[in-house]
């Protein structure tokens, strides 16, 4: 049978692809998927099973719940002074993916140009490509921490980009960016006109600074579509559930895609959704207490062994470089797995820039994190030295 050439161009995602050759192996330690490892926290499990009990098993209206719009509305006017109207101007989907894919969808026509900043998630290109557009890759530099830079954004805008994605803190890197660095990204935007697409599922897990959404700042919140979820802060990953703030216009656009594809979100995962959100923070804080340690000493004993590793802002990864191995990423990662039992994630995964970098994430127990490391270490001197 014969596919399409759009879906035929896309590559498979180079984190499932690597993370295939893990299947059936024994004693691995994986710290690849950007999973927690936490559980759901109880009282958030208990609230969907609840209403299973009850009979909360039927669709909700396209949008979501009102219940957990207007939830979501109240936690970002308590936390960040953001006003969206949980009628018009919030929708909930399965997860930040799909969110993505449904902003893009909506916004784009044939071959507009969609701005990514690179090393980024594996799904920006693809999924702008199948939307249509024609992404442009924005290089990032460790020096500058693989932060998208204001002259970066300048040299690449041009009259017929149309919009940016954003992802802060970053996957795979953990960067993020203070007020006065998102201060000029953002008079750039104003001045080029562009739509943003901010990303920003990992912002309850920032760390060295308070998250700062872009919407704040003046002039941006209509041209921005705020991407968050549960799967990451609350342990959610399973739930599938995100939400999308923006314009109505654009919000009402995404509703109409997302009511021929997806229909609406799972009833149950939505109530869940609510309680986290009423009460969940307790158990936010505490998982992103532990990243903290957990980062703290992967950075550390990557350091020490050669590896040099930026301490990251957020998320819970690190991208250290292999520069000094002679291995690219892919090399690396392989005969890492294969003669250690760690798997990690190649750079080259997440862009070019990352082909002399490994992606880590510490969202597992710092039992293993401890033994993974010392795997590294026996690797690096049995491979290098």
């Amino acid at each position: 049978m014969k596919i399409s050439k759009r879906a035929e161009k896309i590559p498979p995602s180079g984190i499932r692809k690597f993370f295939d050759l893990v299947i059936g192996m024994k004693d691995v330690i994986s710290l690849g998927v950007g999973e927690p490892d936490f559980t759901t926290p109880w009282g958030i499990c208990e609230s969907a099973i609840y209403s299973l009990e009850k009979g909360y098993t039927s669709y909700t209206s396209n949008k979501g719940l009102y219940q957990l719009r207007y939830q979501i509305s109240r936690y970002l006017r308590h936390k960040y002074s953001l006003e969206y109207d949980p009628e018009e101007e919030i929708l909930i989907t399965v997860g930040t993916s799909e969110g993505l894919d449904l902003a893009l969808r909506s916004i784009i026509d044939p071959n507009d140009k969609i701005l990514i900043p690179q090393p980024s998630y594996v799904s920006y290109g693809p999924v702008s490509f199948l939307a249509g557009a024609r992404p442009i890759i924005i290089e990032t530099k460790q020096e500058n921490n693989f932060k998208l830079t204001p002259k970066l954004l300048r040299s690449a805008c041009s009259k017929d980009v149309k919009a940016l994605i954003l992802n802060y803190p970053s996957n795979p890197t953990g960067a993020s960016y203070s007020k006065r660095e998102l201060s000029e990204i953002c008079k750039i935007a104003i001045k080029h006109n562009l739509i943003v697409i901010s990303d920003e599922i990992y912002g309850d897990l920032t760390y060295n600074f308070i998250h700062t959404p872009i919407a704040q700042f003046k002039g941006m919140k209509s041209r921005t579509i705020y991407l968050n979820g549960f799967s990451k802060a609350f342990a959610m990953t399973g739930w599938r559930i995100g939400f999308a703030c923006g314009p109505k216009e654009v919000i009402s656009a995404m509703t109409k895609i997302h009511q021929y594809t997806m229909l609406c979100a799972p009833i149950m995962s939505q109530i869940a959704a609510c309680e986290a959100l009423k009460n969940g923070e307790s158990s936010v804080l505490s998982m992103k207490k532990q990243y903290r340690i957990r980062r703290d000493f992967v950075v550390d004993r990557l350091n020490e062994m050669g590896l040099e590793c930026i301490l990251p802002d957020g998320a819970f990864y690190v991208f250290p470089s292999i520069k000094n191995t002679g291995y690219d990423s892919i090399s690396f990662a392989e005969r890492l797995l294969k003669t250690q039992k760690v798997a990690v994630v190649p750079g080259l995964a997440f862009g070019k820039v990352g082909r002399e970098y490994i992606r880590i994430s510490y969202a597992s127990s710092l039992e293993n994190l401890k033994e993974a490391l010392v795997r590294i270490e026996r690797f690096l001197k049995k491979s290098i030295l």
